[in-house]
C-alpha cells in the first residue's frame, strides 16, 4: 500500500486541537485495511516526524435518512499518532 493511500485526511475536531497541543497528538482519518506499522511509516514519510506510538479505532457508519429511504454512511478508521517530544504537524484550518 502507498503511504498516500494510507492517511485519508487530517481530523480537526475540537478534541483533537486539545490533543494536539497538550499532548502532541495528530488524528487522522485512515484506510480501514492498514495496520500500526503502516499508519507509522505513512505518517513519518508524509510529514518527516518521530512518530511514538499509534492507536486506531473502527468508527461505524451512522444512519442517515432522506425521505422513507433509510441509508447508512460507510465504516472508517481513526488513528491517534503520539509524536516525539519537540515535533509537531501543523494543518491548515480555514477561516
Amino acid at each position: 500500500m502507498n503511504v498516500y493511500d494510507v492517511i485519508h485526511k487530517p481530523l480537526i475536531t475540537e478534541k483533537s486541537s486539545i490533543g494536539r497541543d497538550e499532548l502532541n497528538l495528530a488524528t487522522f482519518a485512515v484506510d480501514p485495511r492498514a495496520n500500526k506499522q503502516e499508519i507509522k511509516r505513512a505518517v513519518e514519510a508524509m510529514f518527516d516526524v518521530k512518530v511514538l506510538r499509534v492507536r486506531t479505532m473502527q468508527q461505524q457508519g451512522k444512519k442517515r435518512r432522506v425521505g422513507r429511504v433509510l441509508g447508512r454512511r460507510p465504516a472508517w478508521k481513526k488513528a491517534i499518532v503520539q509524536l516525539a517530544t519537540g515535533q509537531s504537524i501543523e494543518f491548515f484550518e480555514g477561516v
